[in-house]
C-alpha cells in the first residue's frame, strides 16, 4: 500500500510503500490518534520503520500501490 503522512509544521509529506494491509495501517493510525500509542509506527517494503509522534500527525492517506512502468512502450 502507498501511504502518505502529513506532519504538522512541515512543508513536505512522508511517502512510503508498505507491505501492510490497509486495515493494519488504519488500525495503527487510529491507535495513535486515540492516545493508546504515543507513536505511529509503520514498516515499509524494505523492512525500515517510520515513526511519527502521534501529536504531530496532520493526515494519513492510504492508497493503492504505485505501479511502475519499466521498458519502452505506449503510456
Amino acid at each position: 500500500m502507498e501511504v502518505k503522512i502529513g506532519v504538522q509544521h512541515t512543508p513536505r509529506e512522508i511517502v512510503l510503500e508498505s507491505g501492510q494491509t490497509a486495515e493494519e495501517i488504519e488500525s495503527a493510525v487510529s491507535e495513535a490518534l486515540s492516545g493508546n500509542a504515543q507513536l505511529l509506527s509503520l514498516e515499509d517494503e524494505h523492512g525500515r520503520k517510520v515513526l511519527v509522534p502521534a501529536e504531530r500527525l496532520a493526515y494519513v492517506e492510504i492508497g493503492e500501490p504505485a505501479v511502475r512502468k519499466v521498458g519502452f512502450g505506449p503510456l
